[in-house]
């Protein structure tokens, strides 16, 4: 099971924010997965990671690209084609399938949420799940931080 779980909600734009994260875990010399069922959105997050920051560049592939074990950032929306990372990254509304198993592959989860209720309230169900099995997410509030 991961080391830790943390939520990060009330980010202004969900997947600008989870662009950042990837530029901090990348400054730390971490590795990190990406995870999503829903295509668009995860083409769309590959789109800002080339586009968020004009000077930056993050190296990045699918899951299942023959590169992907020599690349620090992977994504794909098989939960099951994802390599052990340093972070997992979530940017879907549910709980992966086989959660526990694929949590285990990584040292830490982060949940990312944005602002909209539409979000929120499907990420409040997560942290009810992940609790209940006796994990202890710890929530930040971005909302407070961008206010």
């Amino acid at each position: 099971m991961a080391q830790r779980i943390d939520f990060h909600f009330n980010a202004p734009n969900r997947l600008l924010y989870a662009c950042r994260v990837v530029r901090k875990a990348r400054a730390n010399n971490m590795t990190v997965a990406v995870w999503t069922r829903d295509a668009h959105r995860l083409d769309f997050f590959v789109r800002q990671l080339w586009s968020f920051e004009p000077t930056g560049f993050y190296p990045h592939v699918a899951a299942d690209d023959e590169l992907a074990a020599e690349t620090p950032i992977v994504y794909h929306t098989d939960e099951k084609l994802l390599p052990a990372r340093d972070v997992l990254l979530l940017l879907d509304d549910e709980v992966p399938d086989d959660w526990k198993s694929l949590f285990s592959r990584f040292g830490r989860v982060i949940d990312i949420v944005g602002a909209a209720e539409s979000e929120r309230q499907p990420a409040r169900e997560r942290f009810k799940i992940y609790r209940s099995a006796g994990l202890a997410p710890v929530a930040h509030d971005q909302g407070a931080q961008h206010a």
